[in-house]
This record gives structure tokens, sequence and C-alpha cells, in this order.
């Protein structure tokens, strides 16, 4: 038995509007609210929209038989609820149908896992809780950004209580071997893992439209084709992509929903499945541990980070955003670390990259600036302006051993907290079964003692008043 495991990624930064030098310490708003509904409601309607109706038509066509995953972020999801609440209905209804699985990853779409273990985990953490909030579900495998994997994430991973996790079969790791297989990670063996094929995924991501593709036009009988001709011990295709391929990357023109809802039927005709990500992972075991030393991701040839972190203008806004995430994990504010969340978006790094030749053509697509150097400045105005109101709460001043050592004693004192808490609580139900067991003991009113007859009384008192009050008797010596 053949499946498909089909991942569609959503994601949408919140835009930065143009902030000058001079706006420094004067505007705390930094965000074109123009230009975020403008793009949200644009490609919502000529992608998102007619995309998740695809899906919903192809599982109640199937009878449930076509499966999915979606991965949609934070910052994705809050522009939803305030641009395109219509789509958040549709993504219910998804949810509903119980054959669509929703993945973990970080909530606004960030790279703290590359350089910040807490705020990762936080980021996730957050992002469960969105998602369980507007569907109900709480996600059991963890996508990360971009496909970003390496050894050294995968404990934390499994500790975070995610069995799997999907990532790119990036050539320079698997060598020989296929993607078309479960493996588990080198740095944690039991976390699973589930590989991108890119030949695959691409041909509908980039190539569908291409006419000077040699297998253009691509039709869903010839695709489903390719599948079921891979050799029979590979069991799961794993076809990862944006769902913006549909709609906005491949437009409607194209014939792109035709091909997406015709593929069922051509796979039910060759004897292959569809499954979730979480269905793969409890069907198939690995067949080997694979070893990724150092990030990969789905970006670029490279599959590597260099896309976000690959010249010194991503990497000295990077280091200088993370250079505060300790004292913005110690502020209530919650603006502040609203606008620390949306600035953390991979995105306006990838903005910043100075890659040329084919890779440069997809940088310069998705920007809104005309140079990488002029997406610097505005970011890093941003954050200048950021970190001085980080500061005013917690002066640069404060050594980051002295913030640590108040860390520590904050956290020990939320444990002790927590610790009372949990012994208030126990004592609390000692009281209340000690209070109950008292209540049995105590005799019912039924069972009380008659009262003396009042006709016995009388009787009582004259035999008492009979007797005379004698001597009081010598005592004797033994």
């Amino acid at each position: 038995m053949k499946a498909i495991c089909f991942y569609f990624q959503i994601h949408q930064p919140f835009r930065l509007k143009r902030y000058r030098f001079f706006d420094i310490g004067n505007d705390h708003y930094y965000y074109d609210d123009f230009a975020n509904d403008d793009i949200m409601s644009r490609i919502a309607h000529r992608s998102y929209i007619p995309a998740a109706e695809s899906l919903l038509r192809m599982i109640e066509e199937t009878g449930g038989k076509f499966r999915c995953a979606l991965s949609v972020t934070g910052t994705a999801l809050e522009q939803f609820e305030q641009y395109v609440p219509e789509f958040i209905d549709l993504l219910k209804k998804l949810a509903d149908t119980g054959k669509v699985e929703f993945l973990a990853e970080t909530y606004a779409h960030s790279l703290a896992s590359l350089t910040d273990p807490e705020e990762f985990a936080a980021q996730v953490k957050a992002h469960d809780e969105k998602i369980y909030q507007l569907f109900g579900v709480r996600p059991k495998v963890l996508r990360n950004t971009e496909l970003i994997f390496c050894d050294e994430m995968a404990g934390q991973i499994y500790d975070m209580g995610y069995k799997g996790c999907i990532t790119e079969g990036a050539k320079h790791i698997l060598g020989w071997k296929s993607p078309n297989y479960v493996y588990s990670s080198a740095g944690c063996p039991k976390l699973k893992l589930l590989l991108k094929n890119s030949k695959l995924s691409d041909d509908i991501s980039f190539r569908f439209s291409n006419t000077e593709w040699d297998s253009y036009p691509l039709t869903a009988d010839k695709y489903i084709g390719w599948i079921a001709d891979t050799p029979a011990e590979e069991q799961i295709i794993n076809l990862f992509m944006n769902l913006e391929t549909f709609g906005e990357m491949q437009p409607r023109e194209t014939g792109i929903f035709q091909f997406l809802e015709a593929l069922p039927r051509f796979a039910a005709e060759r004897g292959i499945d569809f499954w979730t990500p979480s269905e793969a992972i409890s069907k198939l075991k690995p067949v080997a541990e694979l070893s990724v030393l150092h990030p990969i991701s789905w970006a670029d040839e490279a599959r590597d980070t260099s896309a976000w972190l690959g010249n010194q203008l991503q990497n000295e806004a990077f280091s200088k955003l993370y250079s505060v995430a300790e004292r913005v994990r110690l502020t209530e504010d919650r603006r502040l670390k609203q606008d620390w969340n949306y600035l953390q978006a991979s995105d306006h790094f990838y903005y910043m990259s100075t890659k040329h030749m084919a890779d440069g053509a997809v940088h310069s697509h998705f920007s809104p600036y005309e140079t990488p150097f002029q997406a610097f400045t505005n970011y890093m105005n941003v954050l200048a302006d950021f970190i001085v109101r980080v500061e005013e709460q917690y002066p640069l001043s404060i050594e980051n051993e002295e913030l640590n050592a108040l860390l520590t004693t904050i956290r020990n004192q939320a444990r002790e907290i927590e610790a009372l808490n949990k012994e208030a609580a126990s004592m609390r139900l000692d009281i209340e079964h000690l209070n109950e067991e008292h209540a049995l003991r105590e005799p019912k009113p039924a069972e009380a003692p008659a009262a003396a007859k009042p006709a016995e009384a009388p009787k009582k008192a004259k035999k008492a008043s009979a007797k005379k009050p004698g001597r009081p008797r010598k005592a004797t010596k033994e």
C-alpha cells in the first residue's frame, strides 16, 4: 500500500510601514495596516478560500478518504480574524471533518529555534493554544518555520510532546537514500521524521504552468502515475507546499484547482491512499536514523538557512533582535510582547537577502522593498524604537548575569508559589474529608435520647427531698 501525505502551509507576516530615523522615540506603531489588509484580502479570495473549498469538496466526495494537513501561523490567524473572518469559518469546517490535521509550529513563524530554545518552546506553546482555541484540536506533529531542522533540536521537540517532525528531504542529507520513507532522528531516535519529496512537490508549486517544462501540461492522471511508479517498498510520498500555490503562485486560469480536485479519483484507481502526518508516523516504522548536523530548510537550492542569515545585514539584525529576548520575557506589557512576536517573523530577514541568480528572483518577488538594504534600514529603525521601549522597563546597563540572577529568583519564586498552592489545595481536601467524616459520626436528631416524661419528674423530685442530709462519715483506719 502506498500513500500520499499532503501538507499545506499558510503564513502571512505583519508587514512594516515605512519607518524613518526621526520616528524613533516618537511613533511606537510599526505596521502598514493598509498593505496587510489589501494583501490578506486579495490572497484569501484568490487562493486560500477557493483552495479550502476544494479541500472540503475532496473530503466530501471521497467519503473522508482524502486527508491532508494544514499549518497556519499565529500571525496569519490574527490577520484572518481581523480582515477575512470568513476564512476562519472555512478552517473550522475543515477541522470539523476530522480529516484535516493541524500541525504545530512557531506562533510568529520565527527563527527562534536557531538561537533561543526557550523562546522557541514558548512560541510553539502559544501557537498550540491558538489552534486549540479556534479549532478545538491539539497538534501532535511539529512543523518548524520553513521546515528548519537539525539534530540539536530533536531532543527538545520530542520533550515538548511531539512524536514526529516534518522537514526537507535535502539531497546533501539523504545522499542515495529516498525521502519516501519514515526516518528517525539521530539526535533523538524516538522522534520520527517525514521528509518532503522536493521534486514532486515543486512540480506542482513551481513547474505546473511552465510551458517550457518538458512535462507540460501536467495532468492529475500523469502525476498520480509518477507516484504509482515509485518502488513498491517506498510507502509514503510527502507533498509539502504553500496553500497559496493554488490560485496565487499558480493562477486559477492554469487549471490548478481542477488538477487538485482530480487527484483523489486517479489515486483511488491506482490503490493509493491519503494519510495525515500523524497517521503516517503511527502506521510506518522508521527505516533508518537520519543525521542532520547543520540546520536545513526547504528554501532555495542550498536547502539551508542562508535565505535568512546569509549576509551581514541579516545577521546584524538577527543578533540585535534576540539580544533583548531575556528582558522581553520579563515584561508584563502586552503591547511590547505583541511587537516582539511580530518583529520575529522570518520574512523581515528574508527581505534582506542579497542572493542573486535564480534565487534572487524568488526573494524579490516576496519583498515589499526595492532593495535588501532598504529592508534592513527600515527594520533597524523599527528595532531601535522597540529596544528603547524595552530599555525603559529593563535598562541595558543591567548586565546579563544580573538579569539571569533575577530571572532565576523569579522562577524559583514561581515554583515555590506553585508548590504552596498545591499544598494548600491538598490541605483543603483533607479538611473537607474530615468535615465529611465528622458529619457522618454526629447522631441524627431522630436518634437523640428521649426526654424524661413529665409524670416521672415529680416522683424523682419527691424521693430526692425525702432524703435527709447525714453527717459526713469519719475516715476509718485500715
